[in-house]
């Protein structure tokens, strides 16, 4: 990026927000208010000695020394003072006041200083204002200018109102592979990482590298994947992955833990993106640094992510030929996944026959039984009595077309009743 001070700034004296008064002041709340037409009155006054370039001080010494004591006191160790450094343009461009940047631009503001460490333009990226953005690389703002975090702008585009800033960084010559500078990630990573689909679109348009790896080993279908969202963003992430795999990622893709797209989806229960992944040939038995397949990953986070329904993904897994867990273990996963039933039913409906003991009822809190009282009833039950004829038929089926079964089932015109039977429908009840 150069030097921090940036072509045509003036050297100043920082104008400490915090003391400031007169003009100064005025001037800072004028631009924090976006009144273009006080901006422009202080600047045009030469007595008051304000430059379109004016650098603030908006760090507070006090504030630090209290801290700098306390740290002190309980023997840690001392932070040390670090100016927080911010000019008008950076103050226009983040709050998306566009008036008032472009009087301070016409005024000779200098477009790529970055006292603070970044421009006026990751700023107005950050704020995913695209007029701004398009007024500043008018007047010269640089898209390959790396902030002191190692960022350039097109990485600091993460939110999905700011597509258009992408579009605009891009027209004017950002590099659409250039790599953050800690993390290696490209802007690919970062659109994938926060489930921005019309970005991922748009990036590999421009010729993103689909299999770059950053620092972890990740590919942006990896960062995709590997990104804990809610409920309501599952649909943004099915999306990215979906547009990542019809452009050619690699679903076996493993990073520098071994974990596999399929390992991490399994981690967030994102059955959508799980059954997309495995749909194209996602390994589902492979094993990751730690000996854990999808698997193992998603009857560990079953219990946390109850609202993204983990029995599907639990389902999903075993019809596709998953490893059944260990009968031995199913106590353990009674203990962890007790409330989440169906993936309990899910595991205990491929098998013929499970020795189920008193330790499983004291396995399930007295709450949670009462939440769900047939199914953990026909569970226990199962102490005196063996499974249905029915139920037995479908092990039979299944073990036979292991590693097939799909495949098998969508050549056979089977009534849906039975085809979901086969493929482990859910009835909250075992028998």
């Amino acid at each position: 990026m150069g030097s921090p001070m940036g072509r045509g700034a003036e050297q100043r004296e920082p104008i400490c927000t915090r003391k400031a008064e007169g003009p100064a002041q005025a001037f800072w709340q004028a631009l924090l208010a976006g009144e273009q037409g006080v901006v422009d009155d202080l600047l045009s006054h030469p007595q008051h000695q304000l430059s379109p370039s004016a650098v603030f001080d908006t760090s507070d010494l006090e504030e630090w020394r209290n801290y700098r004591f306390n740290f002190r006191g309980l023997r840690l160790w001392s932070l040390s003072y670090e100016q927080e450094l911010t000019t008008p343009l950076h103050i226009t461009a983040s709050r998306g006041y566009t008036d008032c940047l472009q009087l301070l631009l016409l005024r000779g503001a200098a477009v790529n200083f970055a006292p603070g460490g970044k421009t006026a333009l990751h700023e107005a990226c950050v704020a995913a204002s695209t007029d701004c953005v398009r007024l500043l690389l008018s007047f010269g703002a640089d898209p390959e200018a790396v902030s002191e975090d190692g960022y350039k702008p097109l990485h600091l585009c993460k939110s999905p109102d700011s597509i258009k800033c992408v579009q605009q960084l891009l027209k004017h010559g950002a590099h659409v592979n250039s790599r953050t500078e800690e993390e290696e990630d490209i802007a690919l990573h970062v659109a994938a990482r926060h489930g921005l689909p019309d970005h991922v679109q748009l990036l590999l348009q421009h010729g993103a590298e689909l299999e770059a790896r950053n620092e972890e080993g990740q590919t942006p279908l990896n960062a995709a994947c590997a990104q804990p969202h809610s409920p309501r963003d599952m649909e943004r992430y099915y999306k990215v992955c979906q547009l990542l795999v019809e452009s050619g990622a690699s679903v076996n893709a493993a990073d520098r833990d071994h974990q596999h797209p399929l390992h991490l989806a399994c981690k967030n229960a994102s059955a959508q993106i799980a059954e997309l992944l495995l749909a194209r040939g996602a390994n589902v038995n492979i094993m990751n640094y730690s000996g854990n397949t999808a698997l193992h990953n998603i009857l560990q986070t079953a219990a946390y992510k109850l609202e993204h329904h983990p029995e599907l993904v639990v389902r999903t897994l075993l019809n596709y030929g998953a490893i059944r867990i260990w009968p031995g273990s199913l106590l353990k996963v009674l203990r962890y996944c007790n409330a989440c039933p169906r993936a309990i039913e899910a595991l205990m409906n491929c098998y013929d026959h499970v020795r189920v003991s008193e330790e499983w009822v004291s396995a399930v809190p007295a709450e949670v039984v009462q939440k769900y009282p047939r199914f953990y009833q026909s569970l226990f039950s199962l102490q005196q009595r063996p499974r249905s004829l029915q139920h037995l038929a479908r092990c039979a089926l299944r073990a036979f077309l292991e590693g097939r079964l799909l495949p098998v089932l969508s050549q056979l015109r089977l009534p849906s009743a039975l085809h979901r039977f086969l493929l482990l429908s859910f009835e909250d009840v075992l028998y």
